[in-house]
């Protein structure tokens, strides 16, 4: 009761005085910290110095910021735990609680509630943030270990072999709150008992030793001297398990005793017999969903924005195999805020992902820890456990059927009743008024007793437009947590919008829960209808929503985010190209670097696509579907990098030498580049007085600094692939092999006719496909692949058409056999693990540098800082826009940010943290020209990766067919017949 007025008596001082960081304030424990390493501790804080200073628990915490700029404040410890990780769902778990603060009341806190809130202090770190929640749930009245045991659960839904009682624990915390998700070791004391808790995916280590007296637990063994003999128990923790250890009682208390302790506390499993309602179980009411005739349904995908190859490219694949469509050769049209076409608000956000601090996730094979539920309704009081709280709706697949709303619509029972909202109104009227009254809508119909709201866009016609269904989602969800009642109620989208994975995924993450894509299911029937799909409806529907929600759970993989529940609200995006009004007005925590469109520019557009569907004007116009050629070029239609005009240019300049026709080829470039890309908006201010020729570095030396992409022998034939070498080897500058190995021969030395095949980059990726002594000793730089830039958070792919028995004998692997490198490298799950493979790889070639491939996001700088510390001799940032051979079209399209964005930030902050002298910065990604590698030598490269142009110099057309092992020009292929088409020559 003591600290409990102590904690309250603090949080009233720092809503008072925010310029002022209280350590600790408590009677059990003292909190010592500081930017400094452990040696320095002792002689900065005497205390630690008096040998009479005695205590029964002591954590420690020393390693440097990897994902955070390092401050006094976000120093470690805090108050109640250590954290090495990341909390990469805490933009949506702090949204949670600070709405939960309405519906939250403890006994321990009667009248003093408000005098703590906000929970959370939001410019804290994430493992502050977490401190801030855990402490809250302590001083309400929650055992320490409990709420780390429902606030980072372990892996429950897929796990058959666990105790009905404890899977009942789980669920019903489940009902009440998502899992904090993310890598973490995480050790936790209130000066009584000391615990520690690994993460669901067990991405960091745990060690421990058991003495007669003592417990030793830490990252790595051997922290402290003990000899052998005293060691009562060597073990490690587990993913999700916890240890405990109790100094009152002075005992160990295992992590089976102790949660079964919790699962026992209540009736947990009958309150969720009595309380928690399964979709599946309800039953299907009386009623037909709508359908549409074959022009009403035009006119309806002209209005949403729909185009031809979405259809047939992306919504037809995806009912036909029930996977999401491949592309390749990466994305060369423009940037969303670029465009000439009017673009879904969707394709303003790029996904985020995770790299070297915190690894992605295998979602395919490390299915046992993903979870795709969730609940509907009401999330109860979190401090007081009862029957009611779990009053929800379970639903395991949150893409829902027209059935599955059907059943929704028709919900009343206790504590579960669905009321509908229209995010439709009036063409003539304000877009922000409809916003506005969209939300009063919900509100209003939580107030009259619904608590699942459904916002429905059903309605579109000639007088009516829909409020895009992002912006109507992130609206409602900003303005709910404000309110706080976002957690009172759940959002379902009945929405005609979204057709491609990427779309669910931005209205999952910023705040749906569940979403019924009406018209790309009556899109589908259509098809069915036109003889396009043979398939029965409701097969062909589940397929397509099995797509979807794979493509999501990869997404949200790739950020190192295991459940769909915590993915919902998470925010993990970057907008690039919103304007300041609509990120602060609706999309609050996302990083937009570069501002772009207000919401009066989207209006336009809004009404732009409802103008081409409903004629106003009496224009005839043709409701055929329009075909944009937003990934393979289409005449007349959206702009691409490499076109005819340019391949054809730069072809016959580099074959005839004429530096005339490639002059034309950069100004063609240039002319492409105002309209596509963020470097294309930059002019170069040129000085009034040059320098003398002879000052400045070179030609020969110059392209010392220039690189091919790496492109594995197995992706490109193997005469494109030694074609490459020789040519870089002959400029003395570098060639990369890609993730796929090298044959014996070219290792070892000059051929026959003189030449040097040889790559002189060998990549070490998470697959290791090819990795030998022998290949890791013949390069001169070793590169580790962290990501790439048109999959980033994805491991390399090559189908298995494409596996040849030569291809398969390079890699180790087994002919006709697809191979795809998982999302992480197993090794590799924070900085101290990358140093230790770069300090392996320095070992197997003392000779070679060292190099690190990441891809620009937000942050990267900071993860270079980390990387440099570890190391590394070079550090590759790649842009979004980087070429592939195979990869889902929603990363192609989606995942990374450019390297204009990523090689700045990362340049200035190694500037910032004297580390910028320790290593070279490279970057790639569709550089084209001079300029591109003016702009980024500008802004801080000083190497720089040509892939997609090298290969257009050799023969490739753009056909776009890598993956499929049919492309024309033999250069993407290992079919013999049409590699006898290649024509590409060193010179």
């Amino acid at each position: 009761d003591f600290d409990r007025k102590l904690y309250i008596a603090r949080r009233i001082f720092e809503r008072q005085n925010s310029d002022t960081y209280v350590c600790s304030l408590s009677s059990r424990t003292i909190v010592y910290k500081g930017m400094f390493l452990v040696d320095q501790l002792r002689g900065f804080f005497s205390d630690l110095r008096d040998e009479d200073y005695e205590s029964a628990i002591a954590t420690i915490h020393s390693r440097f910021s990897t994902n955070t700029n390092p401050s006094w404040l976000r120093a470690h410890p805090n108050r109640l735990i250590v954290h090495n990780g990341e909390i990469n769902t805490i933009r949506g778990n702090v949204d949670k609680m600070s709405a939960r603060e309405e519906n939250l009341a403890s006994e321990f806190m009667k009248g003093q509630m408000s005098k703590v809130m906000p929970i959370i202090n939001r410019d804290g770190s994430d493992s502050a943030m977490l401190d801030n929640a855990l402490e809250f749930l302590v001083m309400s009245g929650m055992e320490l270990p409990l709420a780390v045991a429902i606030t980072i659960p372990e892996p429950w839904v897929n796990d058959k072999s666990m105790k009905q009682s404890k899977r009942d624990f789980f669920q019903y915390y489940a009902t009440i709150m998502e899992p904090w998700d993310g890598p973490a070791s995480i050790l936790f004391s209130d000066g009584d008992i000391m615990g520690a808790v690994l993460d669901r995916n067990g991405l960091r280590p745990s060690r421990y030793y058991i003495l007669e007296d003592q417990l030793i637990l830490a990252s790595e063994v051997g922290v402290l001297d003990i000899p052998p003999e005293k060691i009562l128990v060597k073990e490690r923790l587990r993913p999700g398990r916890m240890l405990l250890v109790d100094t009152v009682k002075g005992k160990i208390i295992e992590d089976e005793d102790l949660k079964a302790s919790y699962a026992s506390a209540c009736p947990f499993g009958e309150w969720l017999d009595e309380n928690l309602t399964e979709l599946k179980s309800l039953p299907i009411p009386n009623k037909k969903v709508t359908q549409y005739s074959k022009e009403g349904l035009s006119r309806l995908q002209k209005a949403f924005g729909y185009n031809y190859e979405e259809v047939r490219k992306s919504i037809l694949p995806m009912a036909q195999s029930g996977g999401e469509p491949t592309g390749s050769m990466g994305i060369d049209a423009p940037l969303a805020v670029l465009s000439e076409m009017n673009q879904p608000l969707f394709n303003y956000f790029k996904q985020l992902f995770a790299q070297v601090t915190n690894p992605p996730i295998d979602a395919l094979r490390e299915e046992i820890v993903t979870a795709t539920m969730v609940y509907l309704g009401t999330a109860g009081n979190l401090l007081s456990p009862r029957a009611e709280n779990c009053r929800m709706l379970k639903i395991n697949n949150p893409i829902l059927t027209g059935t599955d709303l059907l059943k929704i619509k028709n919900l009343n029972k206790p504590g579960l009743k669905s009321g509908v909202v229209s995010s439709v109104y009036p063409k003539g009227s304000s877009l922000k008024e409809a916003i506005e009254k969209l939300c009063l809508d919900a509100e209003e119909a939580f107030n009259k007793g619904s608590n699942i709201i459904i916002v429905s866009d059903r309605g579109v016609d000639k007088d009516h437009t829909a409020i895009p269904s992002l912006l109507a989602t992130a609206a409602l969800q900003n303005h709910l947590v404000k309110a706080k009642k976002r957690t009172s109620l759940s959002l379902v989208l009945e929405t005609g919008e979204p057709r491609d994975v990427h779309h669910f995924a931005t209205l999952l993450g910023y705040g749906a829960s569940a979403i019924n894509p009406w018209l790309a299911h009556e899109t589908i029937r259509h098809m069915i209808e036109d003889s396009v799909l043979d398939k029965e409806y409701v097969q062909a529907v589940e397929d397509y929503n099995h797509a979807i929600l794979h493509g999501v759970v990869k997404i949200a993989s790739k950020m190192g985010i295991s459940t769909i529940q915590s993915y919902m609200g998470a925010k993990v995006f970057e907008a690039i190209g919103l304007g300041p009004d609509l990120i602060e007005d609706y999309f609050p925590d996302t990083v937009s670097r570069i501002g772009g469109i207000s919401l009066e520019r989207l209006e336009k557009q809004v009404l732009s696509q409802h103008d081409k569907a409903f004629d106003p004007l009496g224009l005839d116009n043709d409701l055929e579907l329009d075909t944009i050629g937003a990934h393979g070029l289409r005449s007349n239609e959206e702009k691409h990098l490499y076109n005819p005009v340019t391949i054809q240019l730069l072809q016959r300049a580099t074959r005839e030498g004429n530096y005339r026709l490639f002059k034309q080829y950069t100004q063609a470039v240039l002319e492409e580049q105002r309209h596509t890309l963020i470097r294309g908006l930059f002019d170069i201010k040129m000085p009034e007085k040059g320098i003398p020729i002879d000052e400045v570095e070179p030609v020969s030396e110059i392209v010392k600094r220039f690189k091919t992409g790496a492109m594995s022998y197995g992706s490109i034939s193997q005469e494109a692939h030694e074609t490459l070498a020789i040519a870089m080897n002959r400029l003395q500058s570098k060639s990369n092999s890609g993730e796929g190995g090298e044959t014996p021969e070219r290792m070892q030395g000059l051929f026959p006719d003189g030449t040097n095949r040889n790559s002189a980059i060998k990549q070490v990726a998470s697959g290791r496909f090819g990795v030998c002594s022998e290949y890791l000793v013949s390069a001169k730089e070793l590169q580790i692949k962290m990501a790439q830039g048109a999959k980033p958070g994805e491991g390399g792919h090559l189908p298995g058409r494409k596996v040849y028995p030569w291809i398969a004998a390079t890699r180790n692997s087994t002919p006709g056999v697809s191979l795809i490198s998982p999302p992480p490298h197993h090794d590799i799950y924070s900085i101290e693990d990358l140093a230790q493979l770069i300090y392996d790889l320095k070992n197997a070639n003392m000779d070679a540098r060292i190099s690190v491939k990441l891809v620009s996001e937000a942050g990267v700088g900071t993860i270079a800082s980390g990387v440099a510390k570890g190391g590394a001799g070079l550090i590759l940032i790649s842009g979004y826009d980087g070429g592939t051979g195979a990869a889902p079209k929603s990363s192609i399209h989606h995942a990374g940010l450019p390297w204009e964005l990523g090689i700045s930030e990362t340049h200035q902050t190694l500037m910032r943290n004297g580390l910028r002298s320790k290593v070279r910065l490279e970057t790639d990604g569709k550089l084209m020209t001079g300029r591109d590698v003016l702009i980024a030598a500008m802004l801080g490269a000083e190497e720089f990766g040509f892939a997609t142009a090298p290969l257009v110099v050799m023969g490739c057309v753009m056909m776009r067919v890598c993956n499929l092992d049919t492309c024309p020009m033999g250069v993407a292929t290992q079919n013999p017949e049409l590699r006898k088409r290649f024509i590409g020559k060193p010179e």
